[in-house]
């Protein structure tokens, strides 16, 4: 099962810098640093309640493992305290830094604007080569995604063939799990991505049938139905 954390600063600052046609999204912290908003507290305590309810919205986990960042960290933190609350135990989570966000090198939590503004070379062989091929200077493409995701897949394999491992992250992780699980073209990512990309907070779940991976359920979000900050 995967999870993408709950919603951040960046997801508002981002949408709110494009539409007024503003350079600069307002955010000063390092990526790593993103911190969640009031909402995207609230959305983990709803993922951790939904989790430990009678009738849960997915089998709960018996190992997670985290991305380092913090918007992932406190998103399992927030999700396993109201858990506990409902009267479930969740693991203890490990963090690995195959599950950190898209790195973006140069171009680290800067807007597209700024990017054409001040690096019109690079912005232009953005176009050319694409989302998912482009690889920013210092940063990497998808494919480069889709090689740490890969080890970590094998590795959770061999690790744990029997368990239900809940990996919480980002939303370019999710889609990268699905495109290697099940062998899906960039055609494929560009329309998930035009249906409106991953939930934060919402579910995308595997089964194992016949030694290998199946999606069961995608962005699932029912358990955010009337969800508000806090």
């Amino acid at each position: 099962m995967a999870v993408r954390h709950g919603q951040s600063e960046a997801n508002v600052a981002f949408p709110a810098a494009r539409a007024a046609g503003r350079l600069d999204s307002g955010l000063t912290c390092r990526d790593a640093e993103v911190q969640l908003t009031p909402l995207g507290r609230a959305q983990a305590a709803a993922l951790g309640r939904a989790l430990a309810a009678d009738s849960p919205i997915a089998p709960p986990p018996q190992m997670v493992v985290c991305s380092p960042y913090l918007r992932a960290q406190r998103t399992y933190e927030i999700a396993a305290e109201a858990a506990a609350g409902a009267g479930l135990t969740m693991p203890t989570p490990t963090f690995d830094d195959r599950l950190v966000d898209r790195l973006m090198g140069e171009f680290e939590l800067m807007t597209r604007l700024a990017i054409d503004a001040g690096f019109p070379a690079e912005a232009a062989r953005w176009r050319a080569e694409g989302t998912w091929l482009y690889r920013p200077p210092g940063g990497e493409n998808f494919p480069d995604i889709a090689e740490r995701l890969g080890s970590l897949l094998a590795d959770l394999h061999a690790a744990y063939p029997d368990k239900r491992v809940l990996v919480v992250a980002h939303d370019a992780v999710v889609v990268v799990l699905r495109q290697i699980i099940e062998e899906l073209s960039y055609d494929d990512l560009a329309r998930i991505s035009a249906a409106g990309g991953i939930r934060n907070a919402g579910i995308t779940r595997f089964t194992r049938t016949g030694g290998r991976l199946a999606l069961a359920e995608f962005n699932t979000a029912t358990h955010l139905a009337g969800v508000r900050a806090a």
